[in-house]
C-alpha cells in the first residue's frame, strides 16, 4: 500500500509544471482572433498554451469585423475573441448586439507598414524607398505594381489602410495619393488570413500589412513614419482626421491607434478554458511571446463593464 501511495504522490506531482501552473487541465479553447496573428497563434502561443495549461488551442483567425459578424448571427460561439480593433466589439455589446460583449481588455499594438515582395520585379526600387533614396508611394504608382490590401467592410485593416492612405496625403502634400494607388480597385483585395502567403508566393508585389505580419515571414518591409502609420497611441487625435463611412451601413469611422483586444464572449462554453487563455496571453509569459514575434506591447486597460470582468483576470484592470 505504501508503494501504491508513493506512486500516486509522484503521479500528482508530475501534472504540474515548475512555475506551479498545472496541466492536469483538459478540453479545447476555441478562440476566434483576428486574421494578422495566425502565425503567432498557431505557431507559437498554441503549443506553449497547452504546455502550460493542459488546455488545447483551437483557433480561428479572420478579419475581426467579419469575425464579430458571425458571432452575432450565431455562427460561431468561441471562448475568447480577439480583435484588431477595440471599436469591433461595439458591435456585440448590449441588449440591441445580443449582449455578446460586456468588456475587453487591450492586449497589444501594432503599426501599418508596406511590405513587399523580395520575388517582385519591382524589388530594387522598393528597396531604394526602405532606405530612404525612393518614395513608397512613388514605387506604388508604378505601372503593373500589384497591390494586396483588405476588406475594409469585413477587417480593421481595410479601413486602417485607407486612413494611411488619406494621412500620407496631407503629410506628403499628394492631394489625390489614394486615388492614384487604390481608386476602387476590388482586384487588389483578399481575405486578410490569405494576403501575407499571396505577398510571401510572390502572386502580389507589395501590399499594406501590420509590422508583426511581415517579422513573423521575414518580408522586407518599408517603415512609415509615426505621422500616417497609426501605432502612436500620442497622436490619436492626429489620426482622427481620417475617415471612412461604410457603404452598407452608413456607419463612419474614425482613424485611431492600432490595438488588439481580448474578451470572453457570454456564450462562452469552456470559461474556465477561456479565462485561462485570458490569463495565459496577458501574464509575462505570453506578453513575451507577442512582443517576441514583432506585436508591440502596451499597457493593459479595460474598457465596458469592469465587474464582469473574471475574479482570476482582475489583477490586470487598471
Amino acid at each position: 500500500m505504501g508503494i501504491v501511495l508513493l506512486l500516486l504522490g509522484l503521479l500528482s506531482a508530475c501534472g504540474s509544471t515548475t512555475s506551479g501552473t498545472t496541466t492536469t487541465a483538459k478540453g479545447n479553447v476555441s478562440v476566434l482572433y483576428a486574421g494578422s496573428l495566425v502565425y503567432i497563434m498557431e505557431q507559437k502561443v498554441s503549443p506553449v498554451f497547452k504546455q502550460s495549461t493542459g488546455y488545447t488551442f483551437e483557433g480561428e483567425g479572420k478579419g475581426s469585423t467579419a469575425l464579430a459578424n458571425e458571432i452575432k448571427g450565431k455562427l460561431r460561439t468561441p471562448d475568447v475573441f480577439i480583435s484588431a480593433d477595440p471599436r469591433v466589439n461595439t458591435a456585440l455589446e448590449g441588449s440591441a448586439n445580443g449582449n455578446y460583449v460586456s468588456w475587453y481588455m487591450t492586449l497589444a499594438k501594432t503599426q501599418l507598414v508596406i511590405g513587399y515582395s523580395p520575388k517582385s520585379k519591382y524589388a530594387a526600387d522598393f528597396q531604394a524607398a526602405a532606405n530612404g533614396s525612393k518614395s513608397w508611394y512613388q514605387v506604388l504608382e508604378e505601372p503593373g505594381v500589384r497591390i494586396g490590401r483588405t476588406d475594409p467592410i469585413l477587417d480593421p485593416k481595410g479601413y486602417n489602410t485607407l486612413f494611411l492612405f488619406q494621412l500620407a496625403q496631407t503629410y506628403y502634400n499628394q492631394p489625390n495619393l489614394t486615388q492614384k494607388i487604390l481608386d476602387e480597385n476590388t482586384s487588389q483585395i483578399f481575405p486578410e488570413e490569405e494576403l501575407v502567403a499571396r505577398l510571401g508566393s510572390g502572386q502580389l508585389d507589395a501590399g499594406i500589412f501590420y509590422l508583426n505580419e511581415v517579422k513573423q515571414q521575414n518580408l522586407p518591409y518599408i517603415s512609415l513614419p509615426s505621422q500616417i502609420n497609426l501605432g502612436d497611441p500620442s497622436m490619436a487625435s492626429a489620426y482622427a482626421q481620417a475617415s471612412w463611412t461604410n457603404p452598407k451601413t452608413g456607419k463612419t469611422t474614425k482613424g485611431a491607434p492600432i490595438v488588439y483586444t481580448i474578451t470572453i464572449p457570454s456564450t462562452a462554453k469552456n470559461k474556465a478554458g477561456a479565462i485561462a487563455f485570458v490569463n495565459f496571453l496577458l501574464s509575462s509569459q505570453g506578453q513575451g511571446i507577442l512582443s517576441g514575434n514583432g506585436v508591440l506591447s502596451t499597457p493593459v486597460t479595460a474598457s465596458g463593464n469592469k465587474a464582469d470582468i473574471p475574479q482570476q483576470l482582475q489583477q490586470y484592470v487598471s
